[in-house]
């Protein structure tokens, strides 16, 4: 950060005061603003009867949590061949085939169907869970360090070939959720700890559906707040939200007496966003609670342009404005550049690089060396060319922020370009051991006793012929690219005008998601692992 740059409350450099620098901000509707025009899919038949259904969220939680049991199970006491077990193939080649296809279609679906919150409100109720989460952490950065410790333990114990340390793993997964929320008041887990759902938070901004009001008049006028505050027997008035607070980690001040509502008919968000003020789906881990809880029906879950939240900067309820939360901006970035670094873990370049560096420093490859390549990986190469962009960026518009003030502005240009790269990888093992399935659960039965579905067998092809894997790979990549530059370029037009600066700013970040795009292409047309799989000879 330059000196003398102000700093806002999460660190982030704030934009210098400039007449000649014309910033085009999204504010909040005003009271009595048109509704929104946009397709709800609460509206469509069927679907829309299965989510208004008030135990919708349940049941997809059940079915995970069905499955999730399984996984630990036969991760125990099945099989050590990870293809031949379910905890070797449902978490590592199946949920993120299907997590990043859920992404790109529906949002954060795994969130809404997350079945370690079913223990959660175990906890809610065994336990006093009245503690405030800690001020120090209140930000991404725990969730950060979390990524970079689960990324790395994933190809450092070779996680995906032990099914073994899978079932501990999801175990481990549902105590901290258990003890988090347990102790701690709101959601604590998934706003600031949670890898998975921080995973799905960004991503989800490429997304075409969000949860959001349909009209901002009956959300001005509405002075009980059932979707934040929850919907209770006696409803009280209460007074008007602050929209610049942004801390989420607990409940909005409510006034004397409030307390004496009677009993709880509905929770509100759990995550404690506050509709009228709430934009897009960073921390919307879309538990619809607020859909349930609006005494007006005036929350949907609408469709809207994918990647719209990205390059739109409003004042966002428990978030504030995405270009002042340099956290955010570095988990944008790090899971950006950690989409290649995974990659990059299962092509044979990796092996050749981690001999070097062992031999380099007396020792074997294994965790160590891991670390290293994924700490070069992920923060240093990172930390260098987001530097170098922001800088140049900064020169050639003359916008007067720092390097760091620069990126924190720009990083989410680059989400898609990440999120293409995530998902031509996931999808990869996915289309390739997506039939694995089949014989998994016949050896499961069988092992229980009950070979009613036949014998397995284990030589299967790939779901879709495999001359059409690299292309459907490229799509992905590509397209992701392409947003990516034209989410930058909006976010310039959006900082400096439509002028030819707004270009100039946009150009180095062009460059960059270009050479991300470009490293990707090489990643995908070198020979990658085929985990999780047994294929037909």
């Amino acid at each position: 950060m330059s000196p003398g740059t102000p700093a806002g409350p999460h660190g982030a450099a704030l934009r210098p005061p400039g007449p000649d620098r014309p910033r085009q901000d999204h504010p909040p509707s005003p009271p009595g603003g048109p509704p929104r025009r946009s397709p709800d899919l609460l509206l469509w038949p069927v679907l829309g009867a299965f989510l208004r259904w008030r135990h919708a969220r349940t049941s997809l939680q059940l079915l995970l949590l069905a499955a999730a049991v399984l996984v630990i199970l036969d991760g125990l006491f099945g099989p050590p061949l990870a293809p031949e077990n379910l905890a070797g193939i449902l978490p590592w080649v199946h949920w993120r085939g299907l997590v990043v296809l859920g992404l790109l279609v529906a949002g954060n679906l795994f969130c809404m169907a997350c079945p370690f919150m079913l223990p959660r409100r175990a906890a809610k109720r065994i336990l006093p869970a009245k503690a405030h989460w800690p001020q120090a952490l209140r930000s991404k950065w725990p969730a950060i360090g979390l990524l970079f410790l689960f990324l790395w333990a994933y190809e450092a114990f070779d996680l995906w070939a032990s099914p073994w340390l899978t079932a501990w793993l999801a175990i481990a997964y549902f105590a901290a959720a258990f003890l988090v929320d347990g102790f701690f008041r709101g959601a604590a887990f998934c706003k600031y700890l949670c890898p998975i759902g921080h995973f799905h938070f960004v991503n989800s901004a490429v997304s075409p559906v969000e949860v959001a009001i349909r009209d901002p008049a009956v959300c001005a006028s509405c002075r009980t707040r059932d979707c934040i505050v929850g919907r209770y027997e006696k409803p009280r008035t209460l007074p008007v939200l602050n929209p610049s607070r942004t801390d989420a980690s607990s409940p909005p001040p409510l006034p004397p007496g409030a307390g004496a509502r009677g009993k709880l008919l509905q929770r509100g968000c759990e995550l404690w966003l506050y509709q009228e003020k709430k934009s897009g789906n960073m921390d919307c881990t879309f538990c619809m609670e607020c859909i349930h809880a609006c005494p007006h029906d005036n929350v949907g879950i609408l469709l809207r342009p994918p990647g719209r939240e990205l390059w739109e900067d409003p004042l966002r309820a428990g978030v504030g404005r995405l270009s002042r939360r340099g956290d955010l901006a570095a988990l944008a970035l790090f899971l950006t550049f950690a989409a290649f670094m995974n990659a990059f873990g299962m092509v044979s370049p990796v092996y050749v690089l981690e001999a070097s560096l062992a031999e380099a420093l007396g020792t074997k490859p294994g965790p160590l060396t891991v670390g290293l390549l994924f700490l070069g990986g992920m923060v240093v190469l990172p930390f260098l060319a987001v530097a170098l962009a922001g800088r140049a960026s900064s020169r050639l518009s003359k916008s007067g922020r720092g390097w760091r003030g620069e990126a924190t502005v720009y990083a989410y240009g680059l989400v898609p370009v990440g999120f293409g790269m995530w998902t031509a990888h996931y999808l990869f093992h996915f289309l390739i051991g997506g039939w694995t399935l089949v014989p998994a659960l016949q050896q499961y039965l069988e092992d229980l006793g009950v070979p009613a579905f036949g014998t397995p067998s284990w030589a299967l092809g790939a779901m879709i012929p495999e001359a059409w894997l690299l292309p459907v790979e490229l799509l992905f990549l590509e397209g992701g690219w392409l947003l990516s530059l034209v989410v930058v370029y909006r976010i310039a037009r959006r900082e400096m005008g439509e002028t030819a600066q707004a270009v100039r700013a946009a150009a180095p970040w062009w460059a960059l998601a270009s050479l991300l795009s470009a490293a990707g292409v090489w990643l995908l047309l070198q020979p990658m692992e085929m985990r999780g799989t047994l294929l037909a000879g």
